[in-house]
């Protein structure tokens, strides 16, 4: 029996050590999924690791990394993997540290000096300016924000403003807003890796203080990339211009948010953003360009590899396409996947592998670890991974008997589908919509864009010297003129888009290591990879919402109830409003949310119910002064700050400025759980302001008993 039992745990030993020394050949691509565990973990801790547990995590990376020579072969990449796992997280810390700078703590009025280096425009419209080299008026530089960005409110036309110039200005500046409920999008720290330590707007006129002096070659760039822009927007006539001018140069300042809204409905605003699609499709056309021209001489095409030349003119092309666009994440990430790709070409290795995917994949997460959590990263990584898998297996199948039209029918067809839908769970739960219409939007506008958009855009810019751009010009408006009334006539459609609940917190972890483990893994345990995408997406089913939210600021509060989300007011708060009804996965108007049943209003007071208890939130300072201790609550919400001593829990503006945003639930004993964001995002380097130690706040049935009894 012993025996038997020996020969089993062998049995069992040897078939472990045989699927490890199966992943032999295909290790490559786990090296940026264990780089990416390790700066997911560190940007889920809820408290910022001290100098020492970062030298002990380095100090244990090396030595991991030692002892790898010295184990068995099957097991040294699982530790070279635990390796790069704490390596991950020492990257994303030092990254986080590395980008510091003074973070405005307070809420700031008065003048703001400073330097223009971006102009775009935000979620509501408005042009916006960001300014470095800020000065704010009694704060010294050390406390002063390095970077700062303002929206312009009234008719002032931004495309005046020229990058390096120095304007002053009246404004109003704030710290980065925290998440618009717990667990939401932490734009804190989205700032924090822009370098943005305020934000804010103004309502008086911007005046300049200075013209551009010595600019750098940054500055230099910035300004041809805007006078492309007003160039293109010149030539090419409304919103044709502006979609142009965006895909050109990366400056969208005039595009209106009726377009925008339009592309995402149709799952096109993939065509907007200067990303894969558009860095593949201009570096494709210079590499075919330059190589078929050189072919066309006979001494050229003998006595050179033509194909290597083209490869590096595209780089080239690539890296000034980079430069001009305003290098944002989206564009250095699809640059270096070109790269990889091109590169490869000059080593004569197969340019689009899993290889090429994951060495992008590493320089990206190595250079800017924070990308790692943003929608870009994972959605461009996604898709192509899935078309690098499915057009690789397609290499078996023999389609040479096709005719060549409907071979290239097929790949268009196969792959807006295959990119869809491996892109989808991840559009999901950023955006919390589905574009149900989307393959059939991307059908009629991908091949135009590869076929007459880009190469006009070249085109134009290649005749521009002569004049001639027009001619370009007058092509491309055609195809984007074709591609806004596609994405209209498909966001019209009934059921154009489906709203989706927004996931837990481990959702896309789960899902994306069960995607990666179903490609990378070889033998039979790729299963395990279906097991965790099914787990994902029944825990995704199974989320529930918070019965109520609280903003920040006190002013709007909303109760989950039969009809969905009713919220306290029909205007104001309205970013906040958009953001719950979007993660509740019904979105719907504010005003129609708010005519919801669900409150008592008395004046400026607002009762609701969460099970047995009772919250009040009131608006004003006349309404709290006017409040008779609890009114009959047991939580009061206020947008003001109350000096009166109340016999319940209180959340003033001063208190909500500590904990941010409140979610209100209750739990199996009937006590009223509070989750404050801070709990949820923790105490990291990129909260701004003064925080509480971020403890779940949960009052028991005895306080409320208690409350009820004292006289």
């Amino acid at each position: 029996m012993g025996d038997t039992k020996l020969r089993g745990k062998e049995q069992v030993r040897t078939a472990f050590l045989d699927a490890l020394l199966a992943q032999r050949g295909g290790l490559i691509g786990w090296v940026p999924v264990c780089l990416g565990i390790g700066i997911d973990t560190y940007f889920s801790l809820s408290q910022e690791p001290n100098q020492v547990i970062m030298a002990s995590v380095w100090l244990l990376a090396i030595t991991l990394l030692l002892i790898s020579r010295w184990v068995h072969p099957a097991l040294a990449p699982v530790v070279v993997g635990c390796s790069l796992i704490l390596a991950g997280a020492g990257i994303a810390q030092w990254r986080t540290a590395h980008v510091a700078e003074p973070v405005l703590s307070f809420r700031y009025y008065g003048p703001i000096e400073g330097r223009v280096v971006n102009i775009d425009r935000s979620a509501s419209d408005a042009p916006r300016l960001t300014l470095d080299n800020v000065v704010l008026a009694r704060m010294s530089p050390a406390r002063t924000p390095e970077r700062v960005r303002v929206s312009v409110h009234g008719d002032q036309v931004l495309q005046n403003y020229q990058p390096g110039e120095t304007l002053i200005l009246t404004g109003h500046l704030s710290p980065p807003a925290g998440p618009a409920e717990p667990g939401g999008f932490d734009f804190q720290r989205h700032a924090w890796f822009l370098g943005l330590g305020a934000v804010g707007y103004t309502r008086t006129p911007v005046l300049r203080l200075a013209a551009p002096s010595d600019p750098t070659l940054a500055m230099r760039v910035f300004a041809i990339r805007m006078k492309l822009s007003s160039f293109v927007q010149a030539a090419i006539p409304g919103e044709a211009g502006a979609f142009a001018a965006a895909i050109m140069t990366g400056d969208r300042s005039a595009m209106r948010q009726e377009t925008l809204a339009n592309l995402r409905a149709a799952n096109l605003a993939h065509l907007l953003a200067i990303s894969g699609l558009h860095m593949g499709l201009l570096t494709g056309f210079i590499f075919a360009l330059v190589r078929y021209g050189l072919a066309l001489s006979a001494t050229i095409s003998l006595r050179y590899q033509t194909k290597k030349i083209a490869a590096v003119c595209a780089l080239v092309v690539g890296a000034f396409y980079l430069a001009l666009s305003g290098g944002n994440v989206a564009t250095e990430r699809a640059f270096i996947m070109v790269a990889v790709m091109l590169v490869a070409v000059l080593l004569d290795r197969r340019a689009l592998t899993l290889r090429a995917v994951a060495m992008a994949a590493i320089i990206v997460l190595l250079w800017q670890p924070e990308a790692l959590t943003g929608p870009g990263f994972q959605m461009s990584f996604a898709a192509t991974t899935a078309l690098v898998v499915v057009f690789g297996a397609l290499r078996r199948f023999d389609m040479s008997r096709w005719p060549k039209w409907l071979r290239a029918v097929f790949s268009v067809v196969l792959s807006s589908f295959v990119a869809g839908l491996a892109t989808a769970p991840f559009a999901a739960a950023h955006f919390n919509q589905v574009a149900h219409f989307g393959l059939i939007a991307n059908l009629l506008s991908v091949p135009l864009m590869g076929v007459l958009v880009m190469p006009a855009a070249v085109l134009a810019i290649c005749l521009a010297p002569l004049g001639l751009s027009g001619v370009g010009f007058v092509v491309m408006s055609v195809g984007l003129r074709w591609i806004l009334r596609v994405a209209e006539t498909v966001s019209g459609w009934d059921g154009a888009v489906g709203h989706i609940v927004a996931p837990g917190p481990w959702v896309l972890s789960v899902l994306a290591m069960g995607l990666l483990w179903g490609v990378l893994w070889q033998g039979k345990s790729r299963i395990a990879g279906v097991v965790l995408v099914i787990c994902a997406f029944v825990s995704w089913s199974q989320v529930t919402r918070p019965h109520l939210l609280i903003s920040d600021s006190g002013a709007l509060i909303g109760v989950l109830g039969p009809e969905g989300r009713a919220l306290s007011k029909a205007a104001g708060d309205s970013f906040v409003a958009r953001i719950w009804l979007e993660n509740d996965g019904a979105v719907t108007d504010q005003e129609i949310a708010a005519g919801r049943p669900g409150y008592q209003h008395e004046g400026r007071v607002v009762r609701v119910q969460v099970g047995d208890w009772t919250v009040l939130q009131v608006s004003g300072k006349t309404a709290l002064a006017e409040l008779n201790g609890c009114g009959g609550a047991d939580v009061i919400v206020s947008n003001q700050k109350d000096v009166t001593d109340r016999p319940c829990t209180v959340f003033d503006i001063d208190q909500l400025r500590q904990t941010g945003a409140l979610a209100l639930d209750t739990n199996e004993r009937g006590d009223l759980v509070v989750t404050t964001a801070q709990e949820v995002t923790g105490d990291r380097p990129w909260n701004a302001g003064p925080v509480l130690a971020g403890e779940q706040i949960i009052l028991t049935q005895e306080d409320k008993k208690g409350r009820q009894s004292d006289p």
